[in-house]
């Protein structure tokens, strides 16, 4: 997949820029930009069925079976399938491509009796190894031709297993995960993002399997793909970088950029598991989640959020936020994009990604890069001036806006370079008059051309519309399910206890504080019944659903 591909540029917004808005709508007649995703970024696609790379009769015996036994190999990008025959369905194994761990030419030994053929290269998994092929001499003379169809069928000969072995080391190393070509000299380098390991003339088609036909998502700094850890199968997703294209630092850089990585471990970010870096190439190898906001804003029934799950999504977002901001690192491409699920529920955790590339790549090639699309870039960026955290609050609001309304904050018939020098954001009433004052306050107070106006993360956090009891059972309920306190803070247990006591709302028993008083005065009321936790929030659940 190019980058320049104009299947990709979907939204194509005027050349400088995007922000400060002028909703220009009569009534409920607007014309502001659909969301979508934006230049240069595509939806999670998933793989329906994998191309057929090879296939062929083929013999094999293993390192717990010498029998040598002949099936029809199939390979594909995932996996290579041995069939009882070229025609059915019914398969003897499959040999997942994340599993193996190498694929070398035969040994001088032979595992069978004296006097049998040796076999032509090996498959090695952690379990198991694959002796493949047959070598009997290659025929010469007349028929010869024949009797190399014939091996063909048969499965046997030097000629057919290399066939096989080349066609494997290319699903194993496809052409994306190839930084340099086979044989070169040029030295590779894995950092762990765990412990800073610098490793040198470590292939990554060695340590992961990359799914070339799994593309998760593409955006300005690269495709990303879905993958697999050889040893442990665990699922990855690898963004590949093109260091043609956004020249990085130098090695010793970007391994000091990798040493400030390490340190981010928060359950709101992604986790980067490891880099590998070749001359023309970087992969980032990061934990694999479940599609991302702005699929959820574009599947929705409304084409937008309601208020209940934007908060939800917002609280986790602006947590995270915190912490990247307390280590000194702004996100600087924030967008629904990079707000990734980590489940399929109705009201699942998210994560941000992407954060790190604006310190992986040079700050000054992000820079230029980032203006390509501006949708929720901060006007700062674009006039060139110095920009810091509160670039990232500008973000904040914008996805607030389309989680809510299902446009970009800019009207399509003005330029939108003119709209920001306005910075006169308008509500039509087609959806904003379903929509709560203290949400447009807060969009307000975060879309401020002047950054010293413009609300910070615990601002925001602060604000009436994020200090709402239902959305603080929701976090708390999500603290549940990851059995970890990250959203919220114990200090508020017993506001909220004392606020649900104030206005006759059920307050989950098994959050309840036996030490505090929440009484201040307030009689109870004595029709209230107690309400199973997990039911009412089924039910509340349920009823978002319905909308």
């Amino acid at each position: 997949m190019s980058f320049n591909d104009s299947s990709l540029s979907v939204c194509k917004l005027p050349t400088s820029t995007v922000y400060n808005i002028l909703i220009k709508g009569n009534g409920n007649q607007v014309n502001n930009i659909p969301l979508m995703r934006v230049v240069q970024s595509v939806k999670q696609t998933k793989r329906k069925s994998s191309n057929v790379m090879k296939e062929g009769w083929l013999v094999h015996f293993t390192s717990k079976d010498t029998l040598r036994k002949r099936h029809y190999w199939r390979l594909d990008s995932k996996c290579i399938t041995l069939f009882q025959n070229d025609t059915g369905s019914k398969y003897y194994k499959e040999i997942p491509l994340s599993e193996v761990l190498s694929l070398d030419p035969a040994k001088t030994f032979n595992l069978l009796s004296e006097g049998s053929n040796i076999h032509c290269f090996e498959i090695a998994t952690a379990s198991l190894v694959y002796y493949v092929g047959e070598n009997l001499a290659r025929p010469e003379g007349p028929g010869s031709m024949l009797a190399h169809g014939s091996m063909l069928v048969s499965g046997v000969g030097p000629d057919v297993a290399r066939m096989w072995e080349i066609a494997i080391q290319h699903a194993l190393m496809p052409a994306i995960s190839k930084g340099l070509s086979h044989g070169s000299h040029d030295v590779s380098i894995s950092i762990s993002v765990s412990n800073c390991q610098i490793q040198e003339n470590v292939d990554i088609s060695s340590v992961y399997q990359i799914f070339p036909d799994e593309v998760l998502g593409s955006g300005q700094f690269g495709i990303v793909y879905g993958g697999k850890h050889r040893k442990t199968g665990r699922d990855v997703a690898i963004k590949i970088i093109d260091k043609l294209r956004f020249p990085t630092k130098q090695e010793s850089q970007l391994r000091n950029e990798v040493a400030i990585l390490q340190n981010l471990h928060h359950p709101g970010v992604v986790n980067l598991e490891c880099m590998f870096e070749t001359p023309e190439r970087v992969f980032v190898v990061m934990e694999k989640l479940h599609g991302d906001m702005l699929e959820m804003i574009l599947s929705s029934e409304k084409g937008r959020l309601p208020e209940r799950i934007t908060k939800f999504f917002v609280s986790q977002i602006l947590q995270a936020l915190h912490h990247l901001h307390f280590k000194n690192i702004v996100h600087c491409d924030l967008k629904p994009e990079n707000v990734l699920l980590a489940s399929s529920d109705a009201f699942p955790q998210v994560k941000l990604c992407d954060f790190g590339f604006a310190r992986i790549i040079g700050e000054k090639s992000f820079r230029r890069s980032v203006v390509g699309t501006p949708a929720y870039l901060a006007p700062e960026v674009l006039r060139n001036k110095g920009y810091n955290r509160s670039l990232d609050m500008w973000s904040v609001g914008v996805i607030i806006y389309v989680s809510l309304s299902g446009t970009f904050p800019f009207n399509e018939d003005e330029d939108i370079h003119d709209q920001i020098q306005n910075a006169d954001f308008m509500y039509p009433p087609n959806p904003w008059k379903n929509v709560s004052q203290e949400a447009i306050d807060l969009i307000n107070n975060l879309l401020q051309v002047k950054m010293r106006k413009r609300y910070s993360v615990d601002k925001s956090l602060s604000h009436p519309w994020l200090q709402d009891y239902q959305m603080w059972l929701d976090l708390r309920s999500l603290e549940g399910k990851m059995h970890e306190r990250y959203i919220t803070h114990e200090s508020d247990d017993t506001r909220w206890e004392r606020h649900a006591e104030q206005h006759g709302l059920t307050y989950p028993a098994h959050l309840v504080n036996p030490h505090a008083d929440v009484s201040e005065g307030v009689e109870p009321d004595p029709e209230s019944e107690e309400v199973d936790t997990m039911t009412a929030l089924s039910v509340r659940v349920n009823s978002w659903i319905s909308l």
